[in-house]
């Protein structure tokens, strides 16, 4: 036999064991169907975690970057001092930036955000500018700012300031929520998947169990005919792959609807702490990747499904 001939027995055997494992999904229906419905669960939890934790981790940069530690200081304090000052919570090391606001800045932005109301402008311009020059320090993490706050809490350094320092304290409990929340989630998300991963192998391995018993007898003669390990597992591994792209499809086909109907039906931006807009953004702009990634794992699982069960219980010999 040639190469040519031999490619081509090839072909035709794969192209039977592919034929073979179709007609095995159709055949056990109500068992597919109980397998393929396990894994699309296992698949979504596993998608809606991802899209869910990039969403978190937005929502809290959007948060975090509205954060800075505001020191109001005293008329009495030099330009000397300011720069010295300035100079030193530059050299703190969780310090993105420092920023400072003179007086006659200070006013000029009251102005502009109380534009629309004459009589708290009235009021400030009858009283001269009693505001004081600021310098505001935006924190490189939120969840340090202990580390600003000892500095700023200096007796040396509190002697500058003409009021309590601002720590911007509502958003930082937001931040916080934020945090713990997208803390929850990915480990919930860890459980879910890892709990319905082992459910989807268990009911594909106990699927292939029961296709297995099933032709026990068709097996047995294909065995004694000469039948190798492959050409007897090849449909089973291809029903489980059927398993897993089915899955797969309707995982995202069932993510995509909701978010549809979240961001249009339900006119919704935000479900809670999700932000429904940027992850319906986020996962049409990443839908390529997540076919790709939930295929991939769908398939894997129903691979590794079939083959524990066909080496449990047909104990085939690898070396044929």
């Amino acid at each position: 036999m040639n190469h040519w001939e031999s490619m081509k027995r090839q072909l035709m055997t794969f192209r039977r064991i592919i034929r073979t494992g179709c007609i095995n999904f159709v055949r056990n229906t109500w068992l597919s169907i109980a397998a393929v419905a396990i894994m699309v669960i296992t698949l979504t939890i596993i998608l809606f975690s991802i899209i869910a934790n990039a969403t978190f981790a937005h929502t809290i940069k959007q948060t975090t970057d509205k954060i800075n530690v505001s020191m109001y200081l005293k008329d009495s304090v030099t330009k000397k001092q300011t720069d010295i000052l300035i100079t030193q919570l530059k050299q703190l090391d969780n310090v993105e930036s420092v920023t400072y606001i003179s007086k006659d800045q200070a006013l000029k932005n009251f102005k502009q955000q109380y534009a629309n109301n004459v009589n708290i402008l009235l009021a400030a311009t009858e009283s001269g500018n009693s505001l004081p020059a600021t310098i505001q320090i935006k924190p490189r993490d939120v969840n340090r700012l202990d580390t600003i706050k000892s500095f700023i809490d200096k007796p040396e350094i509190q002697a500058q300031q003409s009021d309590k320092t601002s720590y911007s304290g509502q958003l930082k409990v937001a931040v916080d929520n934020i945090s713990k929340a997208a803390r929850f989630l990915r480990k919930a998300g860890i459980v879910g998947v890892a709990v319905f991963a082992v459910i989807s192998i268990m009911i594909i391995f106990n699927t292939i169990q029961m296709a297995i018993f099933n032709r026990r007898d068709e097996i047995t003669i294909m065995r004694l005919l000469g039948a190798s390990t492959w050409y007897i597992r090849g449909p089973f591994v291809i029903e489980s792959i059927i398993y897993g792209i089915f899955s797969a499809v309707i995982s995202i086909a069932l993510l995509n609807s909701l978010f549809a109907v979240s961001s249009s039906t339900l006119q919704a931006s935000s479900l809670g702490l999700l932000d429904i807009n940027y992850a319906n953004n986020y996962f049409a702009n990443h839908f390529w990747l997540f076919l790709t990634m939930q295929l991939s794992i769908g398939i894997f699982i129903g691979i590794v499904s079939s083959v524990i069960a066909t080496r449990r219980y047909l104990k085939f010999k690898t070396t044929k």
